[in-house]
C-alpha cells in the first residue's frame, strides 16, 4: 500500500480554501445566503468522506467536486434557482471606471446573471488557475464544452464592460 508523499489534515486544509470554496458556491447557488448554506454542507461532507481523499492531486479539485455533487444531490429538493436582481447599469459603469471599488455582491450578481454552470467554469479557470482538463473533471463534463463554456462567460463580462472582443475570421 503506497503512502502520499505528504500528509493531509482535511479540516486544517479546509479552512484555508474555505474564501475559494465560497466564491465557487456562490457560481452555483447564485446568492451569498444559498452559498453559505452549500459551504457548509460540502465541509461537513469533506470531513466525513476524508477517509476517500487519497492525497493525490489538488485537494481543491476534491473539495470543489464535492461542492458540485452536493449542489447537485439539493437541487432535486429545491426550487428552481430564481433569476438574479441588480442593476446592470450600475455594474457597467463600475467596471468602466476601474478607480471605483465595485461592491463583492455586484460581482455575485455577475456571476449569477450568466447561464448555469458558465460562471464556475470561469472562477475554476479564470480565478482559481485550473486547467480545462481539471475543471472539465471538477464539473463532471467533458472537456471539449469547457473551452465554449468559458469563451460565452469571457464575452458576457465583455459586453458588461463595454469591451468588445475582436473578431476573428479563419
Amino acid at each position: 500500500m503506497r503512502q502520499p508523499a505528504t500528509t493531509t489534515d482535511i479540516r486544517r486544509d479546509l479552512v484555508g480554501l474555505l474564501p475559494r470554496l465560497r466564491r465557487f458556491a456562490i457560481t452555483l447557488a447564485g446568492e451569498t445566503a444559498a452559498a453559505d448554506e452549500l459551504v457548509q454542507a460540502v465541509c461537513l461532507r469533506a470531513i466525513s468522506k476524508g477517509h476517500q481523499w487519497n492525497g493525490e492531486g489538488r485537494l481543491e479539485s476534491w473539495i470543489y467536486t464535492l461542492a458540485r455533487q452536493q449542489w447537485a444531490d439539493d437541487s432535486r429538493k429545491r426550487k428552481p434557482r430564481p433569476a438574479a436582481r441588480g442593476n446592470v447599469t450600475d455594474i457597467r459603469d463600475a467596471i468602466r471606471d476601474r478607480a471605483t471599488v465595485v461592491d463583492t455582491d455586484a460581482l455575485h450578481r455577475m456571476l449569477a446573471e450568466m447561464p448555469e454552470g458558465v460562471a464556475s467554469i470561469f472562477v475554476l479557470i479564470d480565478v482559481e488557475g485550473h486547467s480545462y482538463q481539471q475543471a472539465a473533471e471538477i464539473m463532471g463534463i467533458a472537456i471539449g464544452g469547457i473551452a465554449g463554456q468559458l469563451a460565452t462567460a469571457r464575452l458576457h463580462f465583455a459586453a458588461l464592460s463595454g469591451h468588445n472582443p475582436p473578431v476573428h475570421r479563419y
